[in-house]
């Protein structure tokens, strides 16, 4: 049936989407709050920590956390075109991004782009910077993003039991209870 999940799928999803929100968590707790909205007001640039090993761990964690959440759906067709989009939208918004940081931090920030990659994670090729972490910063802004993982779970494990078995959606669920 499509659309239709199983135990591994559940658990190669959960894996995506704690790893993904393990990287944004990273990114947020090194860069604090602000890296969260749009704006042209960049106080100071991020090299250490998790973006010495990739300029967009934010974007990164998104990756995975979209890609846990199809493949526990079992829409797994959808697959191709959750990567096509997730690239459309974000190499709109990293063009831009980089655009504003190169014209803040100028030489240095071409330094760190040419030291760093965009996508692909890897070890630092320099001496990252120490930086300070504020992880509880970084949960408390995360709150909201959590009770919608949790909705999304929740709508997937009701889906995945009222069409268990190929039953009508409310004689399955109603024979649950």
């Amino acid at each position: 049936m499509p659309g239709t999940t199983s135990p591994f799928r559940w658990e190669v999803g959960i894996v995506l989407i704690v790893v993904g929100e393990a990287i944004r968590l990273a990114g947020v707790a090194a860069a604090g709050t602000e890296t969260r909205r749009r704006s042209r007001n960049v106080q100071r640039l991020v090299t250490c920590g998790i973006f010495a090993w990739a300029r967009n761990p934010l974007y990164i964690g998104n990756f995975l956390i979209w890609m846990g959440f199809v493949t526990i759906s079992g829409v797994l067709w959808f697959l191709p075109f959750a990567v096509l989009l997730f690239a459309l939208e974000y190499e709109l918004i990293v063009r831009y991004e980089e655009g504003v940081l190169e014209s803040i931090f100028g030489r240095d920030y071409l330094d760190y782009k040419s030291w760093t990659p965009r996508w692909i994670p890897r070890p630092p090729k320099y001496e990252p910077p120490p930086g300070e972490y504020h992880w509880g910063e970084a949960f408390k802004s995360e709150i909201s993003t959590f009770l919608q993982y949790a909705i999304l779970l929740l709508a997937f494990w009701i889906k995945s039991r009222v069409m268990e078995g190929g039953t009508f959606w409310a004689e399955g669920f109603f024979k649950k209870f």
